[in-house]
């Protein structure tokens, strides 16, 4: 029996995902992924997840009215950005209210997952 790739595993998951901001959970998956061709994409705690050498942000989609994203790296905290919320020791947040309000952040996400894949590299 063939195994189901991490690919086939985040589709089916996409594909059964009920939420009223799912065309802006799809853009924001591409943003994350076209950041560095390095990105990876899998289910981590019930949900898109992205990895390097380590996991480094996952969807959080229970919220209903925004997209939220924790980035989950403990670098992430070392990296200054206005998208970034949260004052925690090892992660920050990030939140999606609209599609033109991805469209106006997507530059800085990219820039965020650039910064950690460089930081990664480093270590």
């Amino acid at each position: 029996m063939k195994k189901t790739t991490d690919e086939e595993k985040v589709a089916a998951w996409m594909d059964a995902l009920e939420h009223p901001l799912k065309p802006e959970i799809e853009a924001l998956r591409d943003i994350i992924k076209s950041a560095d061709p390095k990105v990876c994409e899998r289910i981590k705690w019930n949900a898109p997840s992205y990895y390097y050498k380590e996991d480094f942000v996952t969807f959080h989609p229970r919220e209903q009215k925004k997209v939220h994203l924790v980035f989950h790296h403990p670098s992430i905290a070392s990296i200054p950005s206005s998208l970034l919320e949260g004052d925690y020791k090892d992660r920050r947040m990030a939140y999606f209210f609209s599609m033109e309000d991805i469209r106006s952040k997507a530059a800085e996400l990219q820039r965020i997952v650039q910064k950690l894949i460089g930081i990664m590299d480093a270590i």
